[in-house]
């Protein structure tokens, strides 16, 4: 896989000082007018959510509006193809998710972007671990209970799904793949409705993210048996990770995100992830990401380049060998 690096701050120094002074001088004063964060969740929710934390904080740095422009649709493809092909001069930026940014061209089958093409990876904004959670009535107590209730022929579990390609069902499969276990993957028209058919106790599990599942499991209308990052969270400090469960290395979470379009100067892409990773450093604003169910954790823009390619390397695979499409 052929990776698009990010030049080195030696490097940029070096090509910045060959540039016209025009077109320098332009680059040292942005931002210079508002800057643009295009979504594509509507609002409310962990991307919103998150990108509404990071404007504010931008705003009050770079003295100038950062604002957040919800464009929903499409697995998230209508705000992934409309700052692809913006002009990449520093003021349109993509912040989004595993689905929009990894997924949704190849589960849609349309390959109106590719992010190892058509973006320059600027840096991430937070991380949100999923819950494996059972509804009460069911017998499982443990995630290894599941699982062999899973390798049973013929078992009757399902496990509801907000849609076909999206992080909870992707890690489903995984687990599936990893433990040998099996069962039936019920796919709802998103996380709503999922979730009342699993707290109404007609299908009996799925994996949700913390900022979802913590008010359930607190109120012991769900159990939860595992989550999906490396290490506990302290939101359920007693509720173990998969890979104690004995799954090695199985991790997976939501992470949020920011993209330019390709050929965005890569002065403006260092100074943005700069200031992004300050942001995200600042105890106060880990606080407000905690109370979300998430982790603020910022990359630079060849950290952030690295942990796509693995996820791309981990999750793409998944999804063909599983023909989990949208159609």
């Amino acid at each position: 896989m052929k990776l698009h690096a990010i030049p080195c701050a030696a490097a940029l120094v070096a090509a910045l000082a060959s540039l016209a002074p025009g077109i320098a001088g332009a680059q040292a004063a942005w931002p210079d007018k508002p800057v643009r964060l295009v979504l594509p969740y509507p609002p409310g929710g962990n991307v919103d959510g998150a990108a509404r934390i990071i404007s504010e904080q931008l705003q009050a740095q770079f003295k100038q509006a950062f604002i957040v422009d919800n464009r929903p649709g499409a697995g998230g493809m209508i705000a992934g193809e409309y700052v692809a092909k913006a002009v990449p001069d520093g003021y349109t930026f993509f912040m989004g998710a595993n689905g929009p940014i990894l997924f949704s061209p190849v589960i849609f089958k349309r390959n109106v972007y590719d992010w190892k093409k058509d973006f320059v990876p600027v840096g991430s904004v937070s991380f949100t671990p999923l819950v494996l959670q059972v509804h009460p009535s069911t017998p499982y107590k443990t995630i290894g209970e599941l699982i062999a209730a899973g390798k049973k022929p013929g078992n009757h579990l399902t496990m509801a799904s907000p849609g076909a390609g999206t992080t909870n069902h992707l890690v489903s499969e995984y687990l599936q793949r990893e433990s040998g276990a099996q069962w039936t993957t019920v796919h709802y028209k998103g996380n709503a409705p999922a979730t009342t058919d699993l707290l109404g106790g007609q299908v009996q599990f799925n994996f949700d993210q913390l900022s979802v599942a913590q008010p359930f499991i607190q109120q012991g209308r769900t159990r939860a048996l595992a989550v999906t990052s490396a290490r506990r969270v302290p939101q359920l400090p007693d509720v173990p990770t998969l890979q104690e469960a004995g799954f090695k290395d199985f991790e997976a979470e939501t992470f949020t995100g920011i993209l330019a379009p390709r050929g965005t100067p890569p002065d403006i892409v260092l100074r943005f992830s700069a200031a992004l990773q300050k942001i995200l450093a600042d105890k106060a604003v880990q606080e407000r990401f905690q109370i979300l169910g998430a982790e603020a954790r910022g990359m630079t823009p060849e950290q952030f380049t690295q942990f796509l390619t693995k996820e791309d390397q981990r999750w793409i695979p998944i999804i063909k060998q599983a023909n989990i499409t949208a159609e």
